[in-house]
Formats: structure tokens, sequence, C-alpha cells
């Protein structure tokens, strides 16, 4: 699947640090290799949106909306049941100006150590006012949105802040250096997402072959038989403390039919779901 660059595939300047794009898709998009080559604010108006990052990842409606730092992601777009079609307000920037508006409000470092690459915040009157202001600057010419659009970013910042504190902002410019961290820290978060080696390859920023290398190196086993071990692991959590049939959880772990997934579990464990349920 061909990889997006974005803002840069929607035609905008890449040379302006802060850009909006009313944007919408009447097709739908499934696990599309994102490359954001800025911070985004998704405002999401119609449809439906799940992304995966490196460290973290969000299914979300349009009551929400995602913060989405700068970086590789999978990013899947369904349309509305109603008007069957997608829609979403886009709102990029950069890091730099990130650190022009830590420096002007003269900020407090964070103390956080779980600082994630996309945070998700539901709506309220100020932001769909917010949003609804994006729009109408979006039809002005391109000089004047410059301008204040560096306003709009301060007020969005400062209100999320007042109401989150500053984690998800020293997120956005959180770069480690720590490579073997960062690459077992997304195999970890997305144990239990069923994503392909090709795109879990795409979020460690690897390629293939380099992947599975990396992947051996710290796992002691090759990446089809540790995820199917962490899937079993959690099938037989949902079978004990949720009471959750085996016919319910096949496919949530990842198997296409349930006597596939019977004869995994007990080459695993020894005995069948429902022995292992009744035990």
């Amino acid at each position: 699947m061909k990889t997006v660059t974005l803002p840069d595939e929607l035609k905008l300047s890449a040379s302006k640090s802060i850009v909006i794009y009313d944007y919408e898709n009447t097709t739908e998009i499934s696990k599309q290799q994102v490359l954001l080559n800025k911070n985004t604010f998704s405002f999401l108006q119609e449809g439906s949106k799940e992304v995966f990052f490196d460290n973290s990842g969000y299914a979300i409606d349009n009551s929400q909306f995602l913060l989405m730092k700068s970086g590789h992601c999978l990013m899947t777009e369904k349309l509305s049941n109603d008007s069957e079609y997608y829609r979403s307000v886009l709102f990029f920037f950069s890091n730099e100006e990130v650190l022009k508006f830590i420096r002007k409000f003269k900020l407090e470092t964070s103390n956080s150590k779980k600082l994630y690459s996309t945070y998700s915040f539901n709506y309220d009157s100020f932001i769909k006012r917010f949003v609804e202001s994006l729009i109408d600057i979006s039809k002005l010419s391109k000089s004047i949105q410059e301008n204040i659009l560096k306003t709009k970013l301060e007020e969005i910042l400062l209100y999320l802040i007042d109401l989150k504190g500053l984690d998800f902002l020293y997120s956005l410019i959180n770069n480690s250096d720590n490579k073997n961290q960062k690459f077992i820290q997304t195999i970890e978060s997305n144990r239990l997402n069923k994503l392909t080696i090709k795109e879990l390859s795409f979020l460690s920023n690897m390629s293939v072959s380099t992947f599975k290398r990396e992947f051996e190196k710290h796992f002691h086993s090759s990446p089809s038989k540790w995820f199917q071990d962490k899937r079993l692991e959690h099938s037989a959590f949902l079978l004990k403390s949720e009471l959750k049939r085996p016919s319910d959880i096949f496919e949530e772990i990842g198997y296409e039919n349930l006597s596939n997934f019977i004869q995994a579990f007990k080459t695993k464990f020894g005995v069948t779901p429902k022995q292992y349920q009744s035990n």
C-alpha cells in the first residue's frame, strides 16, 4: 500500500508552519499508511476514524477529536451512516510552533513518564465554536490565514492545557533517543491489535526484514508465534475473568474460525477453552 505524506499531498504550502484543510471523502480507507510531517488536530465532523501509532491508538466517532504527533501511523476512515461521507477539519502545526508557544507562556516541564503519540478529546461547546471558526478562516486568503492561525493555535492549546494539563503538549516534542525502548513499546502497545508484520514494520519505521531481525533479537521468538501467544493469553483472560464464550471471542483473537482457535488454545494450554473455563 502506498504511503500518504501529510500535509504535503493535500497540496498545501510545505513552507507554512501552520495550515488548515477541510477534508472530505466519500470512499472508505482502511489502515492507510500515513506519514505526518506535522503535528495534527483531526476535528472529526462526519464518519468515524481509527488510528494506530507506535505507542497508542484510538477509534473515535464525531463526538471526539484527535491530536496526533508527527510520525508514522495507520489510519482508517469510515463513512457516516446518514450522509455516507467522511469529513474532518485538519489543523497542522510544526514542532517549532510548539516550542515558541512553550517559551512565550513560560510553561513548566511535564514530569510524566507516559507520553503518547496520540490523544483523544471530547467535543464541548467551546471546541465546536472553535472548529466553526477554523472553517470560516479556511475560506480567507492565504496571507490572512497565516497570521490568524498562529493565534488560533495558541487558543486551542491554552484551552486544552487548562482542561487536561501539559502532558499532551510535551508529547509532541518528545523525541526518545532510545530506539530499542521505542521498538519494544511499539510491539507491546499493539500486541492485541490485528496488525500485519508490514503494518508493524511501518509503525516502527523499518523494512520488514529489519523488523523481523530486531524482533527476534529483543523477543527471542518469531513475530507470528509471539503475537499468537499474547492473543491466546488474552483469550484465557476473557474466558476466565469475563466469562465470554469461545464463539464470541475467536475473531477478536485473530482466528478465522472457531475450530482453529480451539486447536491453538489446546496446543498452548493443554485443554480446550471450555475445559479451561470450567476448571
